[in-house]
């Protein structure tokens, strides 16, 4: 066997896709019952104890995050690309529906309460792959739930003692010790388990929870409406020519440096409004104490005032949503954003990923993060006669990676670098640290991509405080998080691979058919550096350590937590972007012709 190409292959994970998929081609609705036996038969590594009659809270808090809070009440799933799909199927309306949130997963959804219907808008096979498998073990785990209170007529009587159904609604934070008590013991739960479940479930909401689920089974059905691959493609096709149309000239005319990243901390490094209400942002924090965010700043105050402008980007959001005083902020954001180049595209008409664009000729030299460097006033000249653009994607799921930059790089003319930011899991390091990966298994097309990535530990170390940095590592591209076992890692891990996420396989095998006359090939290694015309630079942050599980950030939001790597990671990309855009701009001065070139880290 190859040693750069992992025989991963895990025969009941490959039975469970096959079986998804192919009951999911009836032109009716499913029962997710049907499909428990091959869920519990892979051993996902999230959901070890499914096939056992104690409750598995993990697997459930961790389901039930990436699902909406009306979940328990649903009946139907139907699933489609866009209003279109929905529409020739039978549901012209659903944008009209309730919209509904996961807390951990960015999805458009929508709920029918009357006809308990929800709709789900997916970008590609991947939310399939996501979301399948996260209803199928909430349903399993929901269904333990009801057994364990169906057979215990005492359970129920303590629900309704520790919150009687007439109660007002100031008793919602009033469970007693002693009720807390019985419900774990009855429930089975350790501390540690049913504290985890209040956290999911807090006060009044875990008993009117757990008396719905005493009072029905679920039994969802999902249908998905409609799955070719054209669908895919004109669901981001809309995307694509609703965020060109805001823009002139447009961005297919415009030189392109692309991130995938998130919505926030590449405009917070370039806009410099959290610098500008710094002090404000400050007495909040010592005011309100927002997630104890009080001793966090004295602490960086004394040891690391470097590091002060992060807890400020993570505390701004507070600020921005601070009753009326949030109001004018978010005033004074929106305008502040548009007089320095940065538009925004929020709710887009089908796929549900956000997109920052931010002129470099309109940034102010003052309201530049001072990590970004010191610039020259021939440099910042330079700069402001640039007519490069940054498209800043909110990092998609999966295969839609595949499907944006596909469009994106078939649309713009003039790519100058494309640099991935995302989370991920490590077989080898602990959360918060960061990995920069030059070889990419990838599950979907079975290729082992090798290419240069444009970072090394060197670029991101000064920006991290609390992790590592990691570079030349082995990365792998999972379909889905419930599609993994430890057999399955161990796989990996034995041939090196330390770097477990869903979206650089994707965005490799597009990036090579932007580079090459064909489409990506299959079960191959594919080496695209030595022909890659623009920059490729993959960073990772940690949230999770599946093998050892010391530490897991996969049930809750990394909230604060994962700051420090999110701007370790952001900053080396800003910077490279403003140097190589510096270096472009006095090529072009000097004759040097405009096409896609790669500027190598020697010029720096």
């Amino acid at each position: 066997m190859d040693r750069t190409t992992p025989a991963a292959s895990n025969e009941e994970i490959e039975l469970y896709i096959r079986t998804i998929y192919s009951l999911l081609r009836s032109s009716g609705p499913i029962r997710l019952r049907s499909l428990e036996e091959s869920h519990v038969g892979i051993n996902s590594s999230l959901h070890h104890r499914a096939d056992g009659l104690e409750i598995d809270v993990a697997a459930l808090t961790y389901a039930a995050l990436r699902l909406p809070a009306c979940f328990p009440d649903v009946l139907l799933v139907v699933m489609g690309q866009m209003e279109e799909v929905f529409r020739r199927r039978g549901y012209p309306d659903v944008e009209r529906w309730q919209a509904v949130a996961a807390r951990a997963r960015r999805r458009k959804l929508y709920f029918d309460e009357k006809k308990h219907i929800l709709a789900a808008f997916i970008a590609s096979v991947s939310d399939i792959d996501d979301m399948v498998p996260t209803m199928v073990a909430y349903q399993i785990e929901w269904n333990k739930l009801h057994q364990k209170l169906n057979h215990n007529h005492s359970l129920r009587s303590d629900l309704e003692e520790a919150a009687p159904r007439d109660a007002a609604p100031v008793a919602d934070h009033l469970l007693t010790p002693e009720h807390s008590e019985r419900i774990r013991i009855g429930l089975g739960l350790s501390e540690v388990d049913f504290e985890m479940l209040c956290q999911l479930w807090p006060g009044r909401e875990l008993v009117e929870t757990l008396r719905k689920a005493a009072a029905h089974r679920m039994d969802t059905r999902v249908n998905v409406l409609g799955s070719g691959l054209s669908d895919y493609r004109r669901s981001v096709q809309n995307w694509w020519q609703r965020l060109d149309a805001n823009h002139t000239p447009h961005l297919g005319d415009r030189p392109v440096y692309f991130v995938s990243s998130n919505n926030h901390s590449l405009p917070h490094l370039f806009s410099g409004f959290v610098r500008q209400e710094r002090q404000t942002i400050i007495d909040l924090i010592l005011r309100d104490r927002p997630e104890g965010l009080d001793e966090e700043y004295h602490r960086l105050v004394k040891e690391a005032p470097e590091q002060v402008s992060n807890l400020l980007y993570y505390a701004s959001r507070f600020y921005l949503s601070h009753g009326h005083l949030g109001a004018q902020a978010q005033d004074r954001f929106a305008q502040h954003e548009a007089a320095v180049g940065l538009k925004r595209m929020r709710n887009p008409h089908s796929l549900d990923v956000e997109a920052n664009v931010i002129e470099l000729s309109r940034l102010r030299p003052d309201g530049l993060d001072p990590r970004l460097g010191d610039f020259s006033p021939t440099e910042i000249a330079l700069l402001q006669q640039s007519d490069a653009v940054i498209l800043n994607i909110d990092y998609p799921l999966g295969m839609a990676a595949y499907h944006i930059f596909s469009q994106v790089s078939t649309a713009v003319s003039d790519l100058l670098g494309v640099y991935i930011i995302g989370k991920a899991a490590t077989l080898n390091g602990r959360v918060g640290d960061v990995m920069i990966p030059n070889v990419v298994y990838d599950e979907h097309s079975k290729n082992t991509f090798l290419f240069r990535n444009s970072f090394s530990a060197m670029d991101v170390a000064p920006y991290l405080r609390y992790g590592t940095v990691f570079d030349n590592q082995k990365a792998v591209t999972v379909r889905g998080t419930f599609l993994q076992n430890r057999e399955f890692m161990h796989v990996f891990y034995e041939e090196s691979y330390t770097d477990i996420e869903m979206e650089a396989g994707p965005y490799l095998s597009a990036i090579y058919e932007d580079i090459y006359p064909r489409r990506h090939p299959l079960s191959e290694i594919v080496n695209i550096f030595i022909n890659a015309p623009y920059d490729i630079g993959v960073l990772h942050y940690a949230s999770d350590t599946p093998i050892s599980r010391r530490q897991t950030l996969l049930s809750k939001s990394l909230s604060y937590l994962g700051v420090d790597a999110t701007y370790a990671t952001a900053i080396p990309v800003a910077r490279r972007i403003l140097r190589q855009e510096i270096a472009r701009q006095a090529g072009l001065g000097t004759g040097q012709s405009q096409g896609r070139q790669i500027v190598t880290r020697g010029d720096f």
